[in-house]
């Protein structure tokens, strides 16, 4: 019922009137409060509302400054990490060719020199045969030598001189390294 009585007295006075009537006064009276507090909000209100405006323009035009400076540097900082993860690979790689032609290298001087302490060691030894055919040449020389010197004179004993016995053995002797190899 509290909702009603407003209605109840409007209607009660005999007015009411609809919903296109102007009533001049209540206009007026709209106006002059609207123009007052334009005024007071004018003169109090709307210079420190700009000001807070202005303020928050400020702080989110330098907080977005500020982002986009970070993100640059960030994107500069990305470059550079790039540019050292590139150049470490850059010499990763480097040292593992510079490693395998060292190691290709010592492997190749490891051969050569392989190859020559064997060559060496085949020369010491066919040296070393070189020196024992000939002293078993000699050996065996000394030995014909004797034998035939021995043989000749007995079969000899009577007929050759010394001299030629001597003579025959040292010929003997000349042809054996020719019948010998």
């Amino acid at each position: 019922m509290g909702a009603m009585l407003p209605a109840l007295i409007a209607a009660a006075e005999g007015g009411g009137g609809g919903l296109a009537d102007i009533n001049l006064g209540l206009t007026v009276w709209t106006i002059v409060l609207f123009a007052l507090f334009a005024a007071v909000l004018a003169r109090f209100g709307w210079g420190p509302l700009l000001r807070a405006v202005e303020e928050r323009e400020k702080s989110i035009r330098d907080a977005v400054e500020g982002a986009q400076r970070a993100n640059t540097e960030a994107q500069a900082l990305l470059v550079q990490h790039k540019e050292a993860l590139a150049q470490a690979r850059r010499e990763r790689e480097e040292l593992i060719k510079q490693a395998m032609v060292e190691a290709q290298q010592l492997r190749t001087d490891l051969m050569a020199q392989a190859r020559a302490d064997a060559e060496h060691l085949t020369q010491k030894a066919r040296e070393q045969i070189e020196r024992e055919k000939r002293v078993a040449l000699q050996e065996l020389r000394a030995q014909v030598a004797d034998l035939a010197i021995e043989a000749a004179s007995k079969i000899v004993e009577s007929s050759l001189s010394p001299q030629a016995q001597r003579k025959l053995v040292e010929d003997f002797i000349a042809k054996l390294p020719t019948i010998a190899s």
